[in-house]
């Protein structure tokens, strides 16, 4: 089993829709036994709170329903996951100061590494939180694109 965490800042954006969308394409795709997938934030700022509204908004006028509540990244989760994906360098900073092996290290990732636009891979995902509603169908975009790339990769590492 693949266990996959997305991680932002605050977990109430960008991570739970990355989570959301890699776990609607693996259901969709019937494979939920073969993968984990989780979300977090490097803050503490809305522990237990859902995503935010415009996130939700976002995410069901693209078909899909945000659920998860947010919590905060913890040094267990290097243990707990084999691939994190950070949405910004700034927060993979964060996680890669927490990290205590060369093996933690190895798992963490930018998301945008997976990226379709070759001059976009390694670049942040945009945090939409102080942007308006074209923010968080930007996102959403990327997102979907990546989630797709990822997927494809760790079935492609399934297979081998």
């Amino acid at each position: 089993m693949k266990k996959i965490l997305f991680v932002c800042l605050g977990n109430i954006c960008r991570s739970p829709l990355a989570e959301g969308l890699m776990s609607g394409k693996i259901i969709k795709s019937n494979i939920e036994k073969q993968f984990k997938i989780d979300s977090c934030g490097t803050a503490d700022y809305h522990i237990g709170e859902l995503p935010d509204e415009r996130t939700r908004e976002n995410a069901l006028k693209n078909g899909l329903e945000l659920k998860q509540r947010a919590r905060q990244f913890e040094p267990a989760d290097f243990n707990r996951f084999d691939h994190i994906l950070v949405m910004d360098n700034a927060n993979k900073m964060k996680i890669i100061g927490l990290a205590t092996s060369e093996e933690h290290l190895q798992k963490v990732q930018l998301m945008r590494d997976f990226e379709t636009e070759v001059d976009m891979q390694g670049t942040d995902v945009p945090d939409p939180y102080y942007g308006g509603d074209e923010g968080f169908q930007k996102v959403f975009n990327i997102l979907d694109r990546c989630t797709d790339n990822l997927l494809n990769y760790h079935l492609q590492a399934i297979e081998n």
